[in-house]
């Protein structure tokens, strides 16, 4: 064993020594109506992706009270939720400072009767760490996650055996849920949700009366980055996708992105200069301008996710990740994947799907 596993190994069965409950075999609470979801070690997809455990907490327990502990990276995936009661967000760096150590000790001391720790495709020991220094009732969290023996088990009350490997194909909104599922705590929608106010509607109906160049035109959105680059398609496959679009469709265009998606749209930029280019805006905000276009059209990233709380037809393009685990749900959402290397998908099959779903769900 490596000396760094070594001593990780030595320093987890230390502090599950030292921060076990002392009551393991404690019942669920009867009725409970304080919860806080520890959930801070994800992106922000990941984030949106998890919506169906905060949505059964508060459709098994309407009058609960449910907050949410989250991190820099994901938190504003989730700050209009409806789920939700209170947002605070963990910052380990600031975890030393006076006034935000108050605060923070203050959140995980409310008296809960439960604190929950999920876990999709890993298990986060500061997770587990931060349910053993609340003062919830009862802590429920991984024992296990795919046969790996979680050695920070013993701080729950509740050690679920977590098993993606049993249904492999089971959507990261339906699995999430079985560290709850054993106390009833469940829901039959699986989708996800981004709320919008009337303020980030005007802002993206003025984009998109900036980009319209007829008002009979359709207008398509594109997402073309992504943080893993295996999980990028070819930026030439993008351009010889919209210009065979646009030789069948009138339609106007926006791009999608932040400033870590630059490099990808200079190259986009010196193709289509005279497209909308919608950066670094709010979640609410991107939700509410895919909510108003005739087609979105994404990598598998966290926009992807966004997208898919939306009604708007969407193709999604896959390569490594299996599309069956993390593809928005829905009627008309759409993926393609070809293999694990995303650029097997061609441009006519984007155009391909691209035109049944607007002949068939506009």
């Amino acid at each position: 064993m490596p000396a760094r596993e070594f001593f990780r190994f030595v320093n987890s069965s230390l502090l599950s020594s030292f921060l076990a409950v002392k009551d393991p075999d404690k019942s669920f609470p009867i009725e409970p109506q304080k919860f806080l979801v520890i959930r801070q070690h994800n992106q922000f997809g990941d984030m949106l992706a998890s919506v169906s455990l905060l949505r059964a907490i508060k459709e098994t327990y309407p009058n609960s009270y449910t907050v949410l502990l989250a991190s820099p990276e994901n938190y504003f995936a989730i700050e209009k939720n409806p789920y939700i009661d209170e947002l605070f967000v963990f910052e380990k760096k600031r975890i030393f400072t006076k006034d935000y150590f108050k605060k923070f000790r203050k959140v995980l001391r409310q008296n809960y009767d439960v604190a929950v720790v999920p876990a999709t495709v890993a298990v986060s020991n500061t997770s587990c760490l931060l349910a053993s220094f609340t003062d919830a009732k009862f802590k429920v969290g991984p024992a296990s996650l795919n046969g790996i023996e979680n050695k920070l088990r013993k701080l729950f009350h509740g050690r679920i055996k977590l098993n993606w490997q049993k249904y492999p194909d089971a959507h990261v909104s339906d699995f999430i849920l079985d560290v709850v599922r054993p106390y009833g705590i469940t829901t039959k929608n699986y989708n996800s949700c981004v709320l919008y106010d009337e303020q980030d509607k005007k802002f993206t109906q003025d984009f998109l009366d900036s980009i319209r160049s007829g008002k009979e035109n359709k207008v398509f959105g594109f997402h073309v980055g992504a943080a893993k680059p295996q999980n990028r398609w070819s930026l030439q496959k993008y351009a010889e996708t919209i210009i065979s679009l646009k030789q069948k469709i009138s339609f106007d265009l926006y791009f999608t992105g932040s400033n870590s998606d630059e490099e990808q749209l200079t190259f986009i930029r010196r193709h289509f200069p005279n497209a909308g280019y919608f950066l670094n805006n709010t979640i609410p905000q991107l939700a509410a301008v895919i909510e108003k276009s005739d087609l979105f059209i994404t990598n598998d990233t966290g926009v992807m996710h966004v997208a898919g709380t939306t009604n708007t037809p969407q193709i999604s393009i896959f390569g490594p990740t299996n599309p069956f685990n993390w593809a928005p749900l829905g009627k008309n959402k759409f993926f393609l994947r070809k293999s694990e290397l995303i650029d097997d998908v061609k441009p006519n099959d984007v155009v391909s799907l691209a035109i049944y779903l607007l002949e068939n769900y506009a």
